[in-house]
């Protein structure tokens, strides 16, 4: 059985850096490109950690919103930070977003990511019902 693919491309949320798609529809499942804090309008945020992962969920926010999803229906979060000790802080506004659904993650230190940026999210989830 052939998996239809779809992708996506949401109209509030910052533009890809590179070719790719905000995310891409597999079935009911949807796989979203990494996203770092840039704001709508494709400029950098900077600022702290906390900042930056706050405009980061909004930013998965707007893409999910565009496949028929949402926050709690993601199945799966990987994490990315060039500093490790960023960890705690980014963790205080991870749980804001994810205070009583709580998906499967992974958290990695990396050298370094596009755009000189300081942490990456991508995310799995599934269309609403």
């Amino acid at each position: 059985m052939a998996v239809k693919l779809t992708p996506i491309n949401a109209s509030n949320a910052p533009a890809p850096a590179a070719p790719y798609s905000h995310a891409m529809k597999a079935g009911d499942f949807i796989y979203l490109s990494g996203q770092v804090a840039l704001t709508p309008d494709n400029k950098q945020l900077g600022g702290p950690i906390g900042q930056r992962a706050t405009q980061i969920f909004e930013n998965i926010k707007t893409v999910l919103a565009d496949c028929n999803s949402s926050l709690e229906r993601i199945v799966k979060v990987n994490i990315f930070l060039t500093d490790i000790n960023d960890f705690a802080e980014f963790n205080k506004v991870y749980g804001s977003y994810f205070n009583t659904h709580k998906p499967a993650r992974s958290c990695v230190a990396v050298a370094a990511l596009p755009l000189g940026e300081t942490v990456e999210v991508e995310v799995v989830a599934v269309e609403n019902e």
